[in-house]
């Protein structure tokens, strides 16, 4: 074992674009329910699932991308540029929520698929759409698997906050987010789910923990070092708990041990409130897959270049997958699917969203060109007047 490559600045870390795009890809499968690969997703493996990794790896990005600007003292653009993306992010659910909505609304006219409904908490569109309408554009009523972002949103408008106490102890930082999921998971504290009862399924106040950490392990990088340093032991601990929790999965042990004495959110799996099992196995994860010698070579591989491209256009292939989830969850509603037709479904999803992924990618490619092309025609000679 060794210390895991840290990229100098302006390098890119190729192990966040990977195990993002294997997030991504991941996220996709499972929000096609039913078919026949997604017994083969991290989620059977372990308490957490890919949501939690997304989650910690947006915390990640956000420490390095956005903490330069509080490091410069230049607080008032930082914060702006922080929440100019939280603006990109809240116009992108709406309009993947409102493509969502007509997919599902074709489905149930012409492939008679009024399954979905209740599947995508649909029904209040049937039954008060006056208040879902109230409830889409306010993050309230969310759509079944249109869930992530709306959490995404609200973190990052909260972002600067915590990178300005980061920025002077990260160990405090992550004890002001333990303390908030503490509360919110004894008190139940919750955003509402208007117009239905209840709160949002990713709760804010409880999933800020692990973006937390994420952007504790970003600004460290920044820095040039690690959040948590390698130790042996500790290595070996979340190892251990790796392994437990893949044979407790597996054997369906249900409920940990002391879940009856103990609350819910210490010794149980719920997942809106970020229960500490599946928390402490998705930072475990990270920090064995971040301390495997070798790994960034290994990732660096032409075989994982597609899904490193698709992390690194993440939001718009994330909101492609979700597009294309819906609608093959349509389709499996009204079609009864092969083993075989699942893979090709699937398959055809995952294309698409490199192609987004490799579009995306190439214009931004030719725009830097064209750019730096300027800058060079435009930048005066810096060669001196009088030679020394």
């Amino acid at each position: 074992m060794s210390a895991p490559f840290i990229p100098g600045a302006g390098e890119r870390d190729v192990r966040l674009d990977v195990f993002r795009g294997l997030a991504l890809l991941t996220i996709f499968i499972n929000h096609v329910p039913g078919n026949a690969f997604e017994r083969f997703t991290s989620r059977n493996f372990g308490f957490s699932d890919a949501a939690e990794a997304f989650v910690l790896m947006s915390g990640i990005a956000v420490g390095l991308a956005y903490s330069r600007g509080f490091r410069t003292g230049d607080a008032g653009q930082a914060v702006l540029r922080v929440w100019r993306r939280a603006g990109t992010l809240y116009v992108t659910h709406v309009v993947t929520s409102v493509v969502a909505i007509a997919i599902i609304a074709w489905g149930i006219l012409y492939l008679d698929a009024i399954e979905i409904v209740k599947r995508v908490n649909f029904t209040r569109l049937l039954d008060r759409p006056l208040s879902a309408m109230i409830g889409l554009p306010t993050l309230g009523h969310q759509i079944g698997y249109f869930n992530i972002l709306p959490l995404y949103f609200v973190l990052l408008l909260i972002s600067p906050v915590y990178i300005l106490i980061g920025l002077r102890n990260r160990w405090a930082m992550v004890g002001c987010a333990a303390l908030i999921w503490l509360a919110a998971a004894h008190f139940r504290i919750n955003l509402p789910n208007f117009p239905n009862p209840g709160g949002w399924f990713f709760n804010p106040f409880s999933w800020q923990l692990i973006y937390v950490v994420g952007i504790a392990g970003g600004l460290a990088v920044a820095d040039g070092r690690k959040f948590v340093a390698f130790r042996p032991a500790l290595f070996w601990g979340a190892s251990a708990f790796l392994l437990f929790s893949l044979v407790w999965m597996k054997l369906r042990m249900g409920g940990l041990p002391g879940s009856s004495i103990l609350p819910y959110y210490i010794s149980g799996f719920d997942k809106t409130f970020l229960s500490m099992p599946r928390f402490l196995h998705a930072v475990a994860l990270a920090y064995v897959a971040t301390n495997i010698a070798g790994m960034g070579a290994f990732l660096s591989r032409r075989a994982f270049a597609p899904i490193a491209l698709m992390g690194q256009n993440g939001l718009a292939v994330f909101a492609t997958g979700s597009v294309l989830a819906i609608a093959f969850q349509v389709l499996r509603t009204s079609y009864e699917m092969s083993v075989l037709e699942d893979g090709a479904l699937l398959l055809s999803g995952i294309l698409l969203q490199y192609c987004v992924a490799l579009f995306l990618s190439t214009v931004s490619e030719k725009k830097a060109r064209r750019r730096k092309a300027v800058g060079e025609a435009t930048t005066p000679s810096k060669t001196p007047l009088v030679q020394a």
